[in-house]
C-alpha cells in the first residue's frame, strides 16, 4: 500500500505538469522507477502501460477545450509511432545494466534542457511542417528508449520552432495516447516473440497501478494547474527534479553511494 500511494503521488504530480506543459509524465515516472532499481526496459514498459490511461484522460480534456491542431496531429502521429516502435525494439535488445547509464544520461540531458527552456522566451510563429517528421520520429524513439521523451522532445521542439503554446501542448498531449499504445504493443510483441528475455522478471504492477490512478486523477486538473503556477516555474521545478534524480542514479551507478 505504501508503494502504491507513493507512485500515485508521483503519477499525480507528473501528470499535472504533463497536462499543463505537454511534457514530463514519462520522464518523471521513469526516472523515479530507475531510482528504485527497476531495469530500463521494465521502467519504460511500466510507464507506457500507465500512459494508456493517463494520456486518454489528458487528451480528452484538451479535445474538450479545443486545444488540438489536427493538421499538426496527423503529421506527428505516423513518425512518432514508427520511432517509438523502433525504440522499444532497441531497448529490449540489450541487458538492462548495459543500457541504464545511457538512459540515465539522456534523462539528465532532458532535465537540463527543461531548465534551460525555463529561462528563455518561447516564440509564437507558424511551425514549418518539414521539421515535424524528423522531430516526431526522434521524439517517439527517445520516448520508448528512455521511458519518456515524447513530450519534452516534441513540445520543446515545436515551441522552439515557433508553435503557439496552447495548440502545441494540446496536440502533443492528444497524440501521446497513440504513441503510448504503439510502444506498449511493441513491448508486448517482444514478449510474445521471445525477443525480450528479461520480461519474465517483471514485478512492478503495484507501481504501474499507482501511476495510473494518480495520473488519471490529475489529468482533468491540468488546465487549473497551469493557471495557478507560471509556465516557467513548472519547467524549472520539473527540470530540477529530473536532473536531481538522474544525478543520484549516476552516483549510484558509479558506486559513489
Amino acid at each position: 500500500m505504501e508503494e502504491f500511494l507513493l507512485f500515485a503521488v508521483v503519477g499525480f504530480s507528473a501528470q499535472a505538469v504533463d497536462g499543463a506543459l505537454g511534457m514530463a509524465y514519462g520522464v518523471i515516472s521513469s526516472t523515479v522507477l530507475l531510482t528504485f532499481g527497476v531495469p530500463p526496459a521494465q521502467a519504460s514498459a511500466s510507464v507506457h502501460a500507465a500512459e494508456l490511461f493517463t494520456t486518454a484522460a489528458s487528451g480528452s480534456a484538451h479535445l474538450y477545450h479545443r486545444n488540438i491542431d489536427w493538421k499538426l496531429f496527423w503529421r506527428l502521429i505516423p513518425f512518432g509511432v514508427g520511432g517509438g516502435m523502433l525504440g522499444a525494439f532497441v531497448l529490449t535488445s540489450f541487458d538492462g545494466d548495459q543500457v541504464k547509464p545511457f538512459v540515465t544520461a539522456y534523462l539528465a540531458v532532458i532535465g537540463s534542457w527543461l531548465l534551460y527552456r525555463s529561462f528563455h522566451r518561447i516564440p509564437t510563429n507558424p511551425v514549418k511542417l518539414k521539421i515535424v517528421a524528423p522531430l516526431g520520429a526522434t521524439a517517439g524513439f527517445l520516448d520508448a528508449a528512455g521511458g519518456g521523451g515524447w513530450g519534452p522532445v516534441a513540445t520543446t521542439g515545436l515551441l522552439g520552432a515557433g508553435g503557439q503554446p496552447r495548440f502545441v501542448i494540446g496536440t502533443v498531449n492528444a497524440s501521446e495516447f497513440l504513441i503510448a499504445l504503439s510502444v506498449s504493443l511493441s513491448f508486448l510483441a517482444t514478449i510474445v516473440t521471445g525477443h525480450w528475455e528479461q520480461a519474465g522478471e517483471f514485478r512492478d504492477l503495484t507501481s504501474v497501478a499507482g501511476l495510473i490512478v494518480g495520473g488519471v486523477l490529475a489529468a482533468p486538473l491540468a488546465g487549473r494547474m497551469v493557471k495557478t503556477l507560471r509556465e516557467r516555474t513548472l519547467l524549472r521545478l520539473v527540470g530540477f527534479l529530473i536532473t536531481l534524480l538522474a544525478g543520484y542514479e549516476t552516483l549510484e551507478l558509479t558506486g559513489s553511494l
